[in-house]
């Protein structure tokens, strides 16, 4: 069986934008593992419009772009749902400037933020864990660079908020998008 694989960061981000979308390849993943985490199927294709809605005006994306949205999209799914923690953002190489990884990252967190709430997610239905992560992703999302300061402590130091933005994602897609597939396998079938 041969895995799916992505193209590279500045390829999908050179197909966006010769496809005169005004999306990053951070912001598009994000987006669509926010939807996964809240609790879409992706079976069910409604993924599509919420992402054209959300990114494009509601007009439809290029055929290019399209597949690789649906690629990205089945890989973090894949990756989310099976349990061997391997679920990675989408963000731009690390060979690129910190400054760019960082904002990729910000991109990243703000857009899986809105997927959460595309999915339907509100507050209410939230357990104190999921709005504590939740809280985190938001302070996240506004974290930057200074460079005045030393860029190797904060490349570590931002490889630790990669690694708990991870952690984040798993952890809300294990509570409302693990249960929401769960609650809709438990359902009767009725003939």
């Amino acid at each position: 069986m041969t895995q799916v694989t992505l193209p590279e960061y500045s390829i999908i981000a050179t197909t966006l934008k010769s496809d005169s979308l005004a999306v990053t390849p951070a912001e598009m993943q994000g987006l669509l593992c926010g939807m996964l985490c809240g609790g879409l199927d992706p079976e069910l294709g409604n993924w599509m419009p919420m992402l054209y809605d959300y990114t494009n005006d509601g007009a439809g994306w290029p055929h290019e772009s399209k597949t690789l949205a649906a690629t990205s999209l089945g890989i973090a799914n894949n990756q989310l749902t099976s349990g061997q923690m391997d679920f990675d953002p989408l963000l731009p190489d690390e060979n690129v400037e910190l400054v760019d990884r960082a904002d990729g990252l910000s991109e990243w967190v703000n857009a899986f933020i809105a997927g959460i709430g595309l999915a339907g997610v509100t507050a209410g239905k939230l357990s104190d864990d999921a709005k504590e992560v939740l809280a985190d992703l938001a302070e996240i999302a506004q974290l930057g660079i200074d460079e005045d300061e030393d860029l190797e402590e904060q490349a570590l130091l931002l490889e630790q908020v990669i690694e708990h933005v991870r952690v984040c994602a798993m952890t809300l897609h294990i509570e409302l998008g693990a249960k929401a597939q769960n609650d809709e396998d438990a359902k009767p079938t009725l003939h």
